[in-house]
């Protein structure tokens, strides 16, 4: 088959278009041939050696196709379900193995593009706001790159749950985006302090909650904004991983901060199913929309992650095999 393969970490250039030998699934386990692949900031971790990888690897662990072959002992899928999964390695491929259990079945009438579009992204909203900081009517949230894959969704999700919602993005595009899927605040950071913003927009009271995905160049301004018993919801660092935080940061206003990720979310098959049911049926039904920037073919990966970390995109990237 064919796939990514790096060697090195590195930039965008080391992403290679290699063929490989084709997975064969185990005991617990079933290969997918896969027709659309999610591209994700963690990605771009694993390729540059921000999360360091055991060399060589095919990175990417998001992606959605059909059952070729199931190993000793599965029950969750049958060869030809179609279904998308996260948190599996090796997905900028043409097939990958996955355990069984980690594979969700795609309800009636959901396209397996949909579901490589959202099922990561779509379930790290749903941690965020019903399960780390459970938004309630009243609350104010701050949501960091509001016109991303995660961020469009977390402002529809805090708005269904009440939330006043204030996001940062970096362009008037980008603002229009994120009013369109209902922020109330969108606050243009490349031409506006948003810690100045934030608190003439609350009256100086703040959030309750910042979401930040940034993390280095955000976090002290984002901590700045909270209110008292306030939490700081660090769930990715897309603009490089935070220093250390000494602990008197929270004493002044009695802050939490947490640094949560999805597969302490999903870790078992009833939580995967309860999150990603919601959200594949949001979708299905139209009251999740979503916004898919481009498609590249799966040999253009590189150029998926150039554009991915130029901050040249709004929603989702997809790799079609």
């Amino acid at each position: 088959m064919k796939a990514i393969r790096i060697t090195q970490t590195g930039g965008p250039e080391v992403l290679k278009y290699v063929e490989v030998p084709d997975p064969r699934p185990g005991k617990g386990q079933a290969s997918v041939q896969i027709k659309a692949i999610g591209v994700n900031y963690t990605d771009v971790y694993t390729r540059s050696g921000l999360n360091p990888p055991v060399l060589p690897t095919i990175p990417g662990i998001e992606a959605a196709g059909v059952v070729a072959e199931v190993g000793e002992g599965v029950s969750e899928v049958a060869v030809g379900d179609v279904v998308a999964y996260t948190g599996v390695p090796g997905s900028y491929a043409e097939k990958v193995v996955a355990p069984s259990w980690r594979l969700v079945k795609l309800p009636q009438g959901l396209e397996a593009e949909q579901a490589a579009a959202v099922l990561l992204q779509g379930m790290t909203a749903h941690y965020l706001c019903y399960s780390t900081y459970p938004l309630k009517p009243g609350d104010t949230a701050l949501i960091h790159a509001g016109a991303g894959g995660v961020g469009l969704l977390l402002i529809q999700m805090a708005k269904w749950l009440g939330a006043r919602v204030i996001t940062t993005v970096s362009t008037e595009p980008k603002a229009r985006l994120a009013r369109e899927m209902g922020a109330d605040h969108v606050i243009i950071y490349s031409r506006q302090d948003f810690e100045q913003e934030v608190k003439k927009i609350t009256g100086g009271a703040g959030v309750q909650v910042a979401y930040d995905a940034v993390g280095k160049t955000t976090f002290d301004k984002s901590v700045a904004c909270l209110m008292h018993r306030g939490y700081m919801v660090l769930y990715g660092q897309a603009s490089g991983p935070v220093p250390p935080v000494p602990l008197p940061v929270l004493n002044k206003a009695s802050l939490f901060l947490t640094r949560p990720i999805l597969g302490d979310y999903t870790a078992t098959r009833d939580e995967l199913l309860h999150r990603a049911g919601d959200v594949l049926g949001w979708v299905r039904s139209g009251k999740l929309k979503l916004h898919i920037h481009a498609r590249f073919p799966l040999k253009e990966a590189s150029e998926a992650h150039r554009q991915l970390e130029g901050r040249l995109t709004t929603g989702k990237l997809l790799l079609v095999p």
